[in-house]
């Protein structure tokens, strides 16, 4: 009878579940931090006065900054009211579900064995950076107020 030797490689994507779970270690610890965040937005509402800073931006120059109302929008977002968090911080909402996205396809790929590589081309970088002036511009023009937080 043939046994398994312990120094053998095994096939592929039939790692021990030891070693799977040491995979799996960064991504979960990521989605603890991210959920534990997401807890606490969701049980101390930004909308009350006094429990987060001002945005330095806003106090100063009375513009919006991208990230002015993604406390607010989190908070929205975490108790399902999706259509206020849009109102809130589109942008945000964006990120929010391509985060889910990226981890979702980093936890598949640990457990394959496969590394999580993101390579972006400097055209999709470009793209980004310009979709994210674009809102943070038009949000404070005239024009833009339905996308005021």
């Amino acid at each position: 009878m043939r046994g398994v030797n312990a120094d053998s490689p095994s096939a592929p994507g039939t790692a021990p579940p030891a070693a799977r779970r040491g995979r799996l270690a960064v991504p979960a610890g990521i989605l603890t931090a991210v959920a534990g965040a997401f807890a606490y937005v969701g049980a101390v509402d930004p909308n009350q006065p006094g429990h987060y800073p001002v945005c330095p931006l806003l106090r100063y120059t009375g513009l919006y900054c991208p990230g002015c109302g993604g406390l607010r929008s989190a908070h929205a977002f975490v108790h399902g009211d999706l259509l206020t968090a849009l109102q809130d911080n589109a942008a945000a909402v964006a990120g929010y579900l391509d985060f889910a996205a990226l981890w979702t396809v980093w936890v598949v790929r640990a457990v394959r064995g496969r590394p999580l590589r993101i390579d972006p081309a400097p055209a999709q970088l470009w793209a980004a950076g310009a979709l994210l002036l674009v809102f943070t511009v038009v949000r404070n023009l005239p024009f833009g107020g339905w996308l005021h937080p």
